[in-house]
C-alpha cells in the first residue's frame, strides 16, 4: 500500500488530502531548518571573532535580511500547505461524507446509534480537521528536521551528537508507548459522551410523555450520573495524556545538560575546541525548542487515532450502487424465494414469494412481527436480501442504483418525517420542481387544505420540527400529499391512515382510490375494513406466506383473514 493510501485511511482524508497532508508535513520541516540560519551566522559571527577577524558589518546585514526574507517566505508557505490546504480537505471530507452516507444502504444506519453517528459527522470531523492542520503537520516536521539536524551534528563530533541527541527517541518512545492507553481511554470518553447525548435526545423527544407521568425527577436522576461520567472519563483521558507527555518532556531537559556536560569533560581533556563547544549549546538550544511541543502535538496525533477510526469506518462502508438506468417492463412487483434476517435479530423473512400486479391493490396483513414493514422495505431496495430475489417488471432491484430505483416508488410510511419548513416545502419534497399550484392540488387531494388554510401564515406557515405544531393526522395528510405530488407508477403504504379519525379516513380513501388507478400498489394495514376493497391479500406469519387470495376467497376459506375480520366486528360492538 503506498503512503498516500495509509494517509487516505489513516486520517480519512481524500487522495488530494493525503498528498497535501505530505506537503504541509515538508513544509513544516523545511520551516524548521530554515529558522536555524540564524544559528548558523551566529556561528560563522563567533568565529571570526574568536580567530580575531575583523567581521564584515555589511555582510552580515544582508545576510540578516535574507534570513528573515527566507523565514518569512517559509511562513507563507508553511501557512498555506498546513492551514489553507487543510480547510479545503474539511470541505471536501465533509462532501464526501454526505454523498457516503447517501448512497450506504438503511441497514447501515438500522445498527448505528443516531448520536453516535451525528458524534462522527459534526465532532470528529471538526476534531480531524484540528489534528490535520495543527497537530500531525507540526509533529512529523519537527520529526524530520530534527532527524536531519541529529544526523548533521555527527559529521562534526559524534560524541556530542550523541549527547545532544540521545533523549529525542526516549521521550518520542515514552509517548508512543501511551498510545494503548490514551485509544482506550478516548473510546471511554466518545462511548461516555454518545451515551449523555443519547438521553438527552431521548429526554428531548419524549418530554410530553415525560411531564405527563411526572417523570421529570426519575429522567434528571439517571441524567446526573451520565454528565459525572462524561466529566470522569474526559479527565482520565487528559490525564493519561499528560502523564507521558510531561514524563517525555522532563526527559527532553535532560538534553542541554548532558551537552554541558559532555562538552565540559571533552573541553577539559583538550579533545574538544570551545568553537565546535558553543556551535553544539547553539544548535542543541534550537534542536529541542520545537519538541516538547512536538510531545504535546504527538499526544494529540494519538488521540485522533479514535475519531479517525470512526470516520474512516464510515467513508470505507460498502454502498449500494447499481446501474442507472432503467429496464423494466411494465411494474409488476415480484418476490421469489425470499428470506432475510436484520443483523441483530432473528430471520425475519423465510422464502417469501408473491406478485402484486400493475393495476392491482395488494394488501400484507398478519400479526405484529410477521414482517410486512420488513417486505415494503425490501421492496424499494431499503436493505439488501441474501438470498432470493427481487423484480419489478422483470428488472432484478439489487442491480439498479437505489436513487434511480426511487424515481418508481411513492411511499406512506407509518411514521412519518417532517421538517421544520412550511407546509408547502414539506409537501413539496414529493417533487422538488412543483410549482405551489401543483403542490396545492395534491395538498387538496390529501385533505392538507382543511387545517393548512387556518394556520397563522396558512400555506406558508412553519409546522416546528418533525411537524409537532401539528396533530398526527394532519402530519401524515402531509405524508400523503408527498405521494400524490410525486405520482410514481408503484406505491407503498405503511399502515398510511393508522393517524386518522374514521370521517378522514374515508376521505384520504376516496382520493387513494384515484392515486393507485392504474398502478402497482401494496398496502399494509392492521383494519380489515382498509384492505376490505384490496384485490389481493397476502397474509403472512412468522416470516412465511401463510395464505393469499382476493378478500372473499380468505372470508370462505375461514383462515386468519376472516378471524381478524370476526374480532374487529366484535370490538365495534364493545362499549364501557
Amino acid at each position: 500500500m503506498s503512503i498516500i493510501n495509509i494517509i487516505r485511511h489513516k486520517y480519512a482524508a481524500s487522495e488530494q488530502g493525503a498528498k497535501d497532508l505530505v506537503k504541509s508535513c515538508l513544509a513544516c520541516a523545511a520551516m524548521d531548518i530554515v529558522l536555524m540560519l540564524p544559528v548558523g551566522l551566529m556561528y560563522f559571527l563567533v568565529k571570526e571573532l574568536m580567530e580575531g577577524t575583523t567581521p564584515n558589518a555589511w555582510g552580515y546585514i544582508w545576510k540578516i535580511g535574507a534570513c528573515l526574507l527566507a523565514i518569512a517566505a517559509m511562513e507563507w508557505v508553511k501557512y498555506n500547505k498546513q492551514f489553507t490546504s487543510v480547510y479545503q480537505e474539511s470541505g471536501r471530507r465533509r462532501i464526501s461524507l454526505a454523498e457516503k452516507l447517501r448512497r450506504l444502504p438503511l441497514s447501515y444506519f438500522g445498527r448505528k446509534d443516531l448520536a453516535d453517528l451525528t458524534s462522527t459527522i459534526m465532532t470528529d470531523a471538526a476534531t480531524i480537521e484540528t489534528g490535520t492542520s495543527h497537530w500531525v503537520p507540526e509533529l512529523i516536521g519537527s520529526m524530520i528536521s530534527t532527524t536531519l539536524i541529529g544526523f548533521s551534528l555527527f559529521f562534526f563530533d559524534w560524541r556530542m551528537a550523541l549527547a545532544a541527541v540521545w533523549v529525542i527517541p526516549i521521550a518520542i518512545s515514552i509517548v508512543l508507548f501511551s498510545a494503548k492507553f490514551q485509544n482506550r481511554y478516548n473510546r471511554r470518553n466518545e462511548q461516555a459522551k454518545v451515551d449523555l447525548a443519547d438521553h438527552i435526545q431521548e429526554g428531548l423527544e419524549a418530554f410530553q410523555d415525560i411531564r405527563a407521568n411526572d417523570s421529570e425527577e426519575k429522567y434528571l436522576k439517571d441524567l446526573w450520573p451520565r454528565i459525572d461520567l462524561v466529566e470522569k472519563r474526559a479527565i482520565q483521558a487528559e490525564l493519561g495524556v499528560a502523564y507521558f507527555v510531561v514524563s517525555g518532556q522532563m526527559v527532553l531537559k535532560l538534553g542541554i545538560a548532558t551537552v554541558a556536560l559532555a562538552g565540559a569533560y571533552l573541553l577539559s581533556q583538550g579533545s574538544l575546541t570551545v568553537l565546535t563547544f558553543f556551535m553544539f549549546l547553539l544548535v542543541a538550544s534550537r534542536l529541542y525548542d520545537p519538541m516538547p511541543g512536538s510531545l504535546v502535538n504527538l499526544g494529540a496525533a494519538v488521540s485522533l487515532g479514535v475519531q479517525c477510526e470512526r470516520m474512516d469506518e464510515i467513508l470505507s462502508h460498502d454502498e449500494q450502487r447499481g446501474v442507472e438506468t432503467l429496464s423494466n417492463k411494465g411494474y409488476d412487483v415480484e418476490f421469489k424465494d425470499v428470506h432475510f434476517a436484520y443483523e441483530t435479530s432473528e430471520t425475519v423473512l423465510r422464502g417469501i414469494s408473491f406478485t402484486a400486479r400493475q393495476g392491482e391493490v395488494t394488501a400484507l396483513i398478519g400479526p405484529s412481527g410477521s414482517g410486512k414493514t420488513t417486505i415494503s422495505r425490501l421492496a424499494s431496495r431499503f436493505w439488501d436480501i441474501p438470498s432470493g430475489t427481487i423484480t419489478v417488471g422483470g428488472m432484478d432491484i439489487s442491480k439498479i442504483d437505489p436513487e434511480t430505483l426511487m424515481s418508481l416508488y411513492s411511499i406512506v410510511f407509518q411514521d412519518v418525517t417532517l421538517f421544520n419548513n412550511t407546509v408547502l416545502e414539506n409537501i413539496r419534497i414529493g417533487r422538488k420542481d412543483a410549482t405551489d399550484e401543483v403542490v396545492i392540488a395534491a395538498a387538496r387531494l390529501a385533505h392538507v387544505d382543511v387545517f393548512a388554510e387556518k394556520l397563522p401564515d396558512g400555506w406558508n406557515s412553519l409546522i416546528g420540527e418533525n411537524g409537532n405544531e401539528l396533530s398526527g393526522g394532519e402530519r401524515q395528510r402531509i405524508s400523503i400529499a408527498r405521494a400524490f405530488l410525486k405520482d410514481a407508477p408503484i406505491i407503498l403504504l405503511d399502515e398510511a391512515t393508522a393517524s386518522l379519525d374514521v370521517e378522514n379516513e374515508t376521505f384520504i380513501q376516496e382520493s387513494l382510490s384515484r392515486l393507485v388507478k392504474g398502478k402497482t400498489v401494496i398496502i399494509i394495514a392492521h383494519r380489515m375494513r382498509t384492505v376490505a376493497g384490496a384485490d389481493k391479500i397476502v397474509v403472512l406469519k412468522e416470516g412465511k406466506v401463510d395464505e393469499s387470495g382476493s378478500p372473499s376467497e380468505l372470508t370462505a376459506s375461514g383462515g386468519f383473514y376472516k378471524r381478524m375480520q370476526d374480532l374487529q366486528n366484535n370490538a365495534l360492538d364493545w362499549n364501557i
